[in-house]
């Protein structure tokens, strides 16, 4: 208990309407004035206590010591006890007393004043008071009190989260702190409306944080009033509603998610009761959303399918969500739909599952479409099998003249070999012979195509192949140099000659027929971390980006300026699949304009 100086108390004495317990003594203790609140206390009327020693206040072993609590006051100095007493009542009560002494003209102590409270329900008072400070300091929201003058007196855990300021920044402080700059005519209605005792609920505004962040938030302000009744102040309580913006607008846009969505969106309850319909689901299944809320789901599902709804709800009860489940369910009209469903669990703020989303998609287009691409795919194959199987006849039909047709060239070519029309023999061979390596690459393809296409693997070196089959394909070309670098190594692997000589003879040749201008063709060989990569660089017409990927595949033409030259697309295709039957890879990088670079590897031979 703080007790006031000897001066302050005496002023608190003056008049016979004080709120204080007022008592005098003479210097022994014996009572001289008894005021009414002293009457009320105590229950002793002022003509039963005038003149008896204030002794008779005390209670137990504390009876007997006025002299010991005045013998400082007789001497001069102000005095503060606090001690057992008992009313008339035999109430037991702890009264704390500020006694002082008051004196003559003379300077001797005539008179002891002392000024006594009521401190029974101290304990009671200050745990009321906790439990009051406890609740204020574990809001959620800001709680504020400030004097008739808007200065802060008080500042609670929440308000400092919300705006920044800690409470020893705040308090003392005008409450214009958190205001905008231009909001504060709003601190003058709200004093004038403390002032008249008047409660503002709910009133939503902006208020600033230290960081200058504006909130918006929804405050109530109260009256604060003394014991008398005065008005001193005013309490605020300040809720955050940054976040329940934020939650409305969330809201307001799954609304209209939900609304504007091509698919049908439904929610239903436990039981199955749809409790939510949206604008699709009215067009999917004929329904308003009128005719369908309070009714169970099996309004639009088949009879034959009911079972389903029990194993949907079962896994939304043990909070499984249910994906593309392709199903089928009934309209208004009788029409069955092809459906693709989501089924997702809602839960409430306590994470309690209540209900079930469904997103519904009308799948009919698409497993129609389907059901044509597999009508296609079929026909394709089938179509496909009977080019294949013409495709070999015609190639082992057309082999047979084609040799003999060859055959009859060479020898007229010797024949006629100072003959000056040897020329058109020469023209006519060099045909011939472009129509028996088409006729054997559309074989091949054929093969591959039906997984035939055979291989006789021996063990060789590619580096001696490589240098064998280039010296050849230079004998085509006088325009490009081809230079091999292969480092005179030997680059032994397990593969079929024939099948890699014709990959080296295709790639070669392709660099050679792409070059419009002289340039050299580099091919390179090495081994490298357990295969043998091979490199061949042109400087040829390059090929476009949009090709690049493509290169590899059956029957296709790059195009551009290279569609301008002949050919039938299976050359690389060949290749790849040889190279892929081997067990290695085969890639290609370009630069329209720049040439290309074609790269091939194949495991090594180990030579363990």
């Amino acid at each position: 208990m703080k007790f006031e100086s000897a001066e302050d108390l005496a002023a608190k004495t003056e008049g016979p309407s004080s709120n204080d317990i007022t008592i005098a003594t003479n210097p022994n203790g014996k009572i001289t004035k008894w005021n009414k609140k002293a009457e009320k206390i105590f229950g002793y009327s002022a003509k039963e206590a005038l003149n008896q020693n204030i002794s008779m206040l005390f209670s137990g072993k504390n009876q007997g010591k006025e002299n010991e609590y005045l013998q400082e006051v007789r001497a001069g100095k102000a005095k503060q006890y606090e001690i057992a007493c008992k009313a008339k009542s035999g109430k037991k009560l702890s009264v704390a007393f500020s006694a002082f002494p008051e004196y003559e003209n003379s300077g001797e102590v005539t008179s002891i004043c002392q000024i006594a409270y009521d401190m029974t329900n101290k304990e009671d008072v200050e745990e009321k008071e906790s439990v009051l400070y406890s609740i204020i300091d574990s809001s959620d929201n800001a709680i504020i009190s400030k004097n008739v003058k808007g200065i802060i007196t008080s500042w609670n855990p929440a308000a400092t989260k919300l705006f920044g300021y800690t409470e020893d920044e705040a308090v003392g402080k005008s409450i214009t702190i958190i205001f905008p700059k231009d909001g504060f005519e709003e601190e003058d209605l709200i004093i004038e409306n403390i002032r008249k005792g008047q409660k503002i609920e709910n009133f939503e505004t902006i208020r600033c944080a230290k960081d200058g962040t504006e909130k918006p938030v929804l405050l109530t302000v109260y009256p604060i009033k003394n014991k008398s009744g005065k008005i001193t102040g005013g309490v605020k309580i300040i809720k955050d509603v940054s976040q329940k913006d934020r939650e409305d607008e969330k809201q307001a846009t799954l609304a209209a998610i939900v609304s504007s969505s091509d698919d049908a969106i439904i929610s239903k309850d436990l039981k199955g009761i749809i409790t939510s319909w949206n604008h699709s689901a009215e067009e999917m299944f004929g329904y308003t959303e009128k005719e369908a809320i309070g009714k169970h789901i099996s309004l639009i599902i088949p009879k034959e399918r009911l079972p389903e709804e029990d194993r949907i709800i079962g896994s939304i009860r043990r909070g499984e969500k249910i994906d593309h489940f392709e199903t089928e369910r009934i309209a208004k009209d009788g029409t069955r739909r092809q459906l693709s469903i989501t089924v997702s669990p809602i839960k409430n703020s306590r994470g309690k599952i209540i209900g079930a989303s469904k997103v519904a998609r009308d799948i009919s287009l698409r497993l129609e479409a389907e059901r044509q691409q597999a009508l296609y795919t079929e026909r394709l194959q089938e179509l496909n099998k009977y080019k294949d199987e013409f495709m070999v006849m015609a190639s082992h039909e057309l082999k047979t003249p084609l040799t003999v047709i060859m055959a009859n060239l060479q020898l007229l070519q010797e024949l006629l070999q100072k003959d000056k029309n040897v020329v058109f023999i020469e023209k006519a061979a060099k045909q011939v012979h472009k129509l028996a390596e088409l006729v054997t690459n559309l074989l091949d393809v054929s093969k591959i195509q039906a997984g035939k296409l055979a291989m006789n693997p021996t063990e060789f070196d590619l580096n001696e192949l490589l240098s064998e089959s280039l010296g050849n394909l230079q004998q085509t070309t006088k325009t490009q140099k081809i230079i091999y670098n292969g480092n005179g190594n030997k680059l032994m692997i397990r593969a079929d000659r024939e099948r890699i000589e014709q990959v080296i003879t295709n790639i070669i040749g392709n660099a050679i027929k792409y070059s419009r201008s002289p340039g050299d063709i580099i091919v390179k060989a090495a081994k490298k971390d357990g295969n043998i990569n091979v490199t061949v660089t042109d400087k040829g017409i390059g090929i476009p980006k949009k090709d690049i990927e493509n290169i590899f595949l059956r029957f296709y033409r790059v195009s551009g300026s290279a569609s301008s030259f002949s050919g039938s697309g299976v050359g690389l295709y060949i290749s790849a699949e040889i190279i892929k039957s081997h067990g290695g890879k085969i890639w290609a990088e370009s630069k329209v304009g720049k040439g290309s670079v074609f790269h091939f590897s194949l495991p090594a031979l180990s030579t363990k």
